[in-house]
């Protein structure tokens, strides 16, 4: 069986959150529905067939991991976080098991993925071995999270600055992306104050 993990970075600086009056040392401590958008986040990637759930942590390190207290998910920290999204992939592809035959890559402040779009993922990327990256897409546009085959990490290590999974994908033949349709916004993120208050007004969890 195809062994897939998950890499949720959540490493950012928040600065936009921050600038824009966040009370939280990081957005992604922020609560959304009685928990914490991060966790909300891992709790996904949690509930999928993806695993281990890596979760790279860097800026307000400790805000972050009591967000996550009690969760199996592992937590790898990247000391060079504010260098870019980039460090943090390297840092979390890192600590994939090396069996492992992909990651699904997530963003720690997009709430609004569901097990469900991650498990579809994997599936597809099982369906067709030839397929080297399995992407969400919604009205014509690709989104997150992004699953990336093992031939792409050695590609995905030697990105830098702000160059992200996605990256990856413009560079491939469309042959080696596999595109699979997303009934959910796959380009939501909490940037801002204003993210986080429309976050809370639209975003429904199931109930527990």
């Amino acid at each position: 069986m195809t062994r897939v993990a998950a890499v949720v970075l959540a490493a950012g600086r928040s600065s936009r959150f921050r600038a824009a009056g966040g009370a939280e040392e990081t957005k992604l401590a922020a609560e959304l529905d009685g928990k914490p958008i991060v966790r909300r986040v891992v709790e996904a990637a949690l509930a999928t067939r993806a695993w281990p759930v890596v979760v790279v942590v860097g800026h307000a390190r400790g805000a972050v991991e009591a967000a996550l207290a009690g969760s199996p998910a592992t937590i790898a920290f990247n000391p060079d976080f504010e260098t870019g999204i980039a460090s943090s992939l390297r840092v979390g592809l890192a600590a994939t098991p090396a069996d492992a035959d992909g990651a699904v890559v997530l963003l720690g402040d997009m709430p609004n993925v569901a097990p469900s779009l991650i498990d579809d993922l994997i599936g597809a990327f099982e369906a067709r071995p030839t397929g080297r990256a399995v992407a969400p897409v919604r009205e014509g546009r690709r989104g997150n999270p992004v699953l990336i085959g093992r031939a792409l990490f050695e590609q995905a290590m030697q990105l830098v600055g702000d160059e992200g999974a996605r990256s990856l994908l413009v560079a491939l033949d469309p042959g080696d992306v596999i595109d699979i349709a997303a009934a959910d916004d796959v380009s939501f993120d909490v940037d801002t104050p204003d993210d986080l208050a429309l976050a809370r007004r639209v975003i429904r969890f199931p109930a527990e």
